[in-house]
């Protein structure tokens, strides 16, 4: 179609330090052409008249003296060209250093913006001419980079108040894995050793406590066990005590609950210390105890860094605890007592997009859905009430629809 092709080789990305550069380079171009214009201009005008007074030359002696006139006047007309070359000259050159100036302030205030464009270009140096605001805006953002460069990023946006922490005062770590994937961790505290356990387990998030709020059927009861303390929570008037049964089988089959333990117990470690002190002395259950979590602080339980402890909630859904690290407070840590337990640890949540729309976050699912293109298929409110409604009627229900909260 074209009979010049431009290849993508060809095609070159400017600068704006090249730009300038380019645009003194023509501005200093289009002087020299004005400068050569004008040059040619007074030479041919210079030549003419030099032809014109050897042509004169050739007259008869009686009209001299009209011929001095007319050169006379050539001359002086040739004088006030010269005059008007020379005035052109200088107005050009001052147009060329308006130009000049014009590009050079340009270039000036390029370089200004980018001094002050530039990120974390800080001014140690700074007059006291700068006003207030200018000074809190740079403390400002050097906050924001120190508070970025920290080790340890922790969330406490739900603290309320202010409460001074008391010395000397014990921080744990705290990990709690989840309910069915036990060697994934969903959450990581740093917990008191003053506070509550029920302090901690109001921050604990596991996606069975949202479906049985969401369903109607959230039981609000549940137990730490520690070692060999069950802490029931007990805040609630329906709360149950979820180890009562458990206490109760130990006590009446006690053969049944050993046999257990045994299978539990017979470890690497249990083997050796059976070797080494003989059979006469066999496992042994644990005396279980129990205590209200509500009244019952970190430092009131005895416990190993690292071991698995458990957490069970809504009848049945079990998460590990491990306690990880245990330490002093110190300076560099947040001191007021009402943002903890903090978080320092709890991946992103994912959600599946609506399988029909693909645009959407899903918020239903089904399961045995002729109709649908999956099984289990994940729906949009819009997508789902169009693929399954009619006039505000249901068109089928022969399979089984739940709410969707996330992975």
């Amino acid at each position: 179609m074209f009979d010049d092709e431009i290849s993508v080789e060809d095609l070159k990305t400017f600068s704006e330090e090249e730009l300038v550069a380019q645009a003194f380079e023509e501005a200093f171009k289009d002087d020299e052409l004005t400068k050569e214009s004008s040059q040619t201009l007074t030479e041919h005008l210079d030549t003419r008249s030099e032809r014109e007074v050897d042509s004169s030359t050739i007259h008869d002696p009686s009209d001299n003296v009209a011929l001095d006139n007319k050169g006379s006047d050539k001359r002086k007309s040739n004088k006030r060209k010269r005059g008007k070359n020379v005035r052109q000259k200088n107005a050009v050159d001052e147009d060329y250093v308006l130009k000049v100036e014009q590009l050079a302030k340009i270039k000036e205030k390029q370089e200004e913006e980018k001094a002050a464009a530039r990120l974390h270009s800080f001014n140690g140096s700074c007059g006291s001419s700068h006003s207030a605001s200018t000074s809190s805006s740079k403390s400002g953002r050097m906050t924001s980079l120190k508070s970025i460069s920290s080790g340890t990023k922790v969330r406490a946006a739900n603290a309320h108040g202010h409460i001074a922490v008391h010395f000397p005062e014990v921080v744990l770590c705290i990990e709690v894995y989840h309910y069915k994937k036990t060697w994934v961790k969903t959450q990581e505290f740093l917990v008191l050793g003053r506070q509550f356990l029920t302090e901690m387990r109001d921050k604990i998030y596991c996606i069975t406590d949202e479906i049985m709020k969401n369903t109607g059927q959230n039981d609000p009861s549940g137990y730490f066990l520690v070692e060999d303390v069950f802490c029931n929570d007990f805040r609630h008037p329906a709360a149950v005590n979820y180890s009562k049964p458990i206490l109760n089988w130990l006590q009446d089959s006690k053969s049944e609950a050993l046999e257990k333990w045994e299978s539990i117990a017979s470890g690497e470690l249990p083997q050796k210390q059976k070797a080494l002190l003989g059979s006469k002395i066999g496992p042994q259950l644990p005396h279980f105890k129990t205590a209200k979590m509500q009244v019952t602080r970190f430092c009131d339980l005895r416990f190993r860094l690292g071991s698995g402890y458990l957490y069970c909630h809504q009848g049945d859904c079990k998460h590990q605890v491990v306690i990880r690290d245990m330490r002093l407070i110190h300076p560099e840590d947040v001191q007021n007592r009402a943002a903890y337990p903090l978080i320092t640890f709890q991946p992103k949540l994912r959600f599946q997009k609506c399988s029909v729309c693909k645009i959407f976050k899903a918020v239903k699912v089904t399961v045995d859905d002729k109709w649908a293109a999956e099984n289990p298929c994940y729906f949009c409110d819009l997508c789902y009430y169009m693929l399954h409604y009619v006039n505000g009627s249901l068109l089928y229900d022969d399979f089984s629809v739940y709410e969707y909260l996330h992975e």
